[in-house]
């Protein structure tokens, strides 16, 4: 067995890799760049090197420097997680160049599949259902001709890359003509490849997945299916197994043709055969395949107790068992929740700054490299978690993961926790009766107040506050006025202890994304909802979308305080909100 594993990865993936290392008695060597100086996985892992600045291109994609390290270092291999260098063909080879044991299949099988084309050349020729498309498009005139011979819509697709990254659903022509040049550069920026292809596109589609796992001498086995039909822009957000809804007559095509496949090129390691599932039809499609370890791997371990990094290290260093002799039988249902950095209510857009609290749920799985203090950059992909959950079946599986992502709490940026608590309840999701277009006709409802202007001195207190704290340097706070701020609490049936907003000198301009009670009690001042004067000292009901503006704090006073019912959902630090 390795004696020294290096990890060219970062994040949760890295952690994740470094445990099962850790378990087997290898031990490990993390990379960083400077904006993970310290990141999780550099803490965790047995020793670390820098290998450049915070962008990927200047450190986690240098193959070379990173291959410098591991000779540096003395490992014996690499594992290359998922995402970076993982489907590299050239790293791959660069490391059997180097005597260095790539924890992955063959630069060969990675080229075969690294490419969308030439997988579905290959698929075509072992007789693997395929959707109608084309081969490499020459141009947009190329393109508008075999997009009109498969008939719209389509999928103008990039050859190179995954993660949902380079594809484009277009209904026409003229959107065909206004994709074509986007994609392609996008293609060229993030896989340097501008490929082009078109491939049917399925409006009533789910995403499966069959996982399977090769010796790299013919011996292929799978270890059941996965749904990862949850998606928003074509990037997976909740994946599940068993996937729900097959028939055995379904579940056993989706694997013969998988094993079929990888049994052609005598697949080493973990790979993942992707399909479209056509629910009209209940017909599956050859989509791609993923030679590397994927993000959602870990429902998969959960039911058939399989530890698939485990499998992985040992087949690279020739100590794996026959696969016949240690094929699992899966049991139960597994589904697992991405926690990505990003703001729902602002199109997804994307979240960084540090995490003042980082709670998860007690009895589920976390795969994390985040904690409290952790600043989160823009530099990389904004997944922060995976919570898995299982049950003995779907149903209350279901309940584990509503369960599991009401007991988690993340603050100090904006994340989608509630966007993936509202899709847990979703009556379609309950029931098993999701599309890959689910999340697109969901309508997030945000409980969320929006700062438009943030007022001049404007605060969250609580009462009685953070008190007892001189003796390590930590002065008082809490309502300058407390009578008023537990008034305006009395006034919306708050507890007198609940958040509230302490408004100084002049107030905020706030946006309500949820229909609230609020009040507001203290000082006089000029306050408008949607443009019209509201009275101070009773309770209001205020619809989602009103815009309340608290204007100058009146001459007899100096502190306004704003009470919204439920309170103000902030983490509790040295036993205060304040």
């Amino acid at each position: 067995m390795f004696a020294k594993v290096l990890i060219a990865n970062r994040g949760a993936v890295a952690c994740r890799v470094i445990r099962t290392l850790r378990r087997m008695g290898i031990a490990s060597v993390a990379v960083y760049s400077e904006a993970d100086v310290g990141s999780l996985h550099v803490r965790q892992a047995d020793f670390a090197y820098y290998i450049g600045p915070g962008p990927a291109s200047e450190s986690y994609l240098q193959g070379d420097r990173i291959l410098e390290v591991a000779l540096i270092a003395g490992a014996q291999a690499i594992h290359p997680g998922y995402g970076f260098l993982s489907e590299n063909a050239a790293f791959a080879q660069a490391c059997a160049d180097s005597g260095i044991a790539f924890i992955g299949p063959t630069p060969e099988q990675m080229r075969a599949f690294g490419l969308k084309h030439t997988a579905r050349a290959l698929a075509l020729q072992e007789g693997v259902p395929l959707l109608p498309g084309s081969g490499l498009l020459r141009d947009l005139e190329h393109a508008r001709h075999e997009a009109e011979r498969i008939g719209y819509p389509v999928m103008l697709k990039s050859t190179a890359g995954g993660g949902g990254i380079g594809m484009r659903l277009v209904a026409n022509g003229v959107e065909l003509a206004e994709a074509y040049g986007a994609v392609a550069r996008l293609a060229r920026n993030n896989f340097h490849d501008a490929g082009l292809f078109v491939e049917k596109f399925v409006e009533s589609a789910r995403h499966i997945e069959v996982q399977i796992f090769g010796d790299g001498q013919g011996g292929v086995i799978d270890l059941g299916e996965r749904d990862c039909s949850v998606q928003r822009r074509n990037q997976k957000v909740i994946e599940e197994t068993p996937a729900p809804g097959l028939t055995e007559a379904d579940r056993a095509g989706l694997t013969a043709s998988a094993l079929k496949l990888m049994r052609a090129v005598e697949y080493r390691s973990a790979g993942t055969v992707e399909f479209v599932y056509d629910v009209k039809a209940s017909a599956s499609y050859f989509l791609e395949v993923n030679t590397r370890l994927q993000v959602e791997h870990g429902v998969t371990e959960a039911v058939t107790g399989v530890d698939l990094v485990e499998w992985m290290v040992a087949l690279a260093a020739g100590e794996l068992p026959p696969l016949e002799t240690i094929r699992p039988s899966p049991s139960g249902a597994a589904i697992q929740a991405r926690i990505y950095a990003e703001d729902p209510a602002r199109d997804f857009q994307p979240s960084t700054g540090v995490l003042t609290e980082v709670c998860f749920a007690e009895g589920a799985r976390i795969e994390t490299w985040i904690e409290r203090g952790t600043d989160i950059s823009g530099f990389y992909d904004p997944m922060l978690a995976k919570i898995i959950v299982t049950g003995s079946e779907r149903s209350a599986a279901v309940e584990q993961l509503g369960l599991a992502l009401c007991a988690t709490r993340i603050a100090g940026i904006t994340t989608n926790l509630a966007y993936l608590r509202q899709v847990a309840r979703d009556p379609a999701f309950v029931e098993g009766r999701y599309d890959t277009s689910f999340l697109s006709r969901l309508t997030y409802r945000p409980g969320t107040i929006e700062v438009l202007e943030a007022g001049l001195q404007t605060s969250i207190q609580d009462w009685p506050g953070r008190l007892g704290h001189w003796d390590v340097g930590v002065p008082p706070s809490g309502p300058m006025d407390s009578y008023a701020h537990r008034i305006a609490n009395r006034l919306v049936g708050n507890p007198s202890d609940a958040a509230a907003i302490e408004c100084t000198v002049a107030g905020p301009v706030l946006r309500f994304h949820t229909e609230v009670v609020i009040a507001l009690a203290g000082a006089p001042a000029q306050i408008t909802l949607d443009g019209r004067a509201l009275a101070m000292g009773r309770s209001h009901r205020v619809e989602a979308g009103s815009v309340l503006a608290i204007g100058r704090v009146g001459a007899t006073g100096a502190r306004l305080y704003l009470a919204i019912g439920g309170g103000i959902d902030v983490p509790l630090y040295l036993g205060s909100r304040s």
